[in-house]
């Protein structure tokens, strides 16, 4: 199969959005042919639209922003669907990948939802979505065995996302936790990331709490 994996994260380097594409990727490379798309850059052009209009499989990774699809990532879909209206000669199933900042995972849900509407406008098939919560965790914990410790759930969930990319398959989508204590992630965010980078942008702790 001609597997796409499509980064919509728009971070130049170590997004969590391809942290998590090099994660399924062992899984499901062997005996597929895969092509790695970063729109962070810039725009696909007309002859990668096309390639995507060929592929079997389109796996898409993103951050969630305001709930939804980071704008960029918008535009490059609403593109793809005209291409694809007209250039699609076979069924592609669709996977993505997501990921929050917040620590419940479920907080994907309407971008889930936008997704799977989108795939119905574009005459696509959605096969699995997947949620990360507590995101910005990833980069912590990279050398976490996959599927040990706070990175279980995660593992379960890509084992059986690998499954249905490999044999093209429809499942229920999961959103999940790590398997760490959300008031344990709370102050290691706070203390390790929050007023760090905060601080990082000449800012200070009130300012994380001003409200407008």
């Amino acid at each position: 199969m001609n597997i796409a994996m499509i980064n919509g994260s728009p971070k130049l380097r170590k997004s969590n959005s391809d942290h998590l594409l090099k994660t399924l990727e062992p899984l499901i490379s062997t005996g597929h042919e895969i092509t790695h798309y970063n729109i962070n850059k810039k725009p696909l052009t007309p002859e990668q639209y096309s390639e995507l209009c060929g592929m079997d499989i389109l796996i898409i990774a993103f951050p969630l922003y305001v709930d939804g699809v980071p704008s960029h990532l918008f535009r490059m879909l609403v593109t793809l669907e005209e291409y694809m209206k007209t250039r699609r000669e076979k069924d592609i199933y669709v996977y993505t990948l997501m990921n929050n900042g917040f620590f419940e995972g479920k907080q994907n849900h309407i971008a889930l939802e936008i997704i799977q509407n989108w795939c119905i406008r574009s005459g696509l098939i959605f096969g699995q979505g997947l949620g990360q919560g507590a995101g910005e965790m990833m980069d912590f914990i990279e050398k976490v065995p996959l599927g040990t410790g706070p990175l279980k759930n995660l593992g379960k969930a890509m084992e059986s996302l690998a499954h249905n990319v490999q044999s093209q398959s429809i499942d229920e989508s999961m959103l999940f936790s790590p398997n760490f204590p959300r008031f344990a992630w709370k102050f290691a965010a706070t203390h390790s990331f929050w007023n760090t980078t905060a601080k990082k942008n000449g800012l200070k702790k009130k300012d994380i709490r001003r409200t407008l």
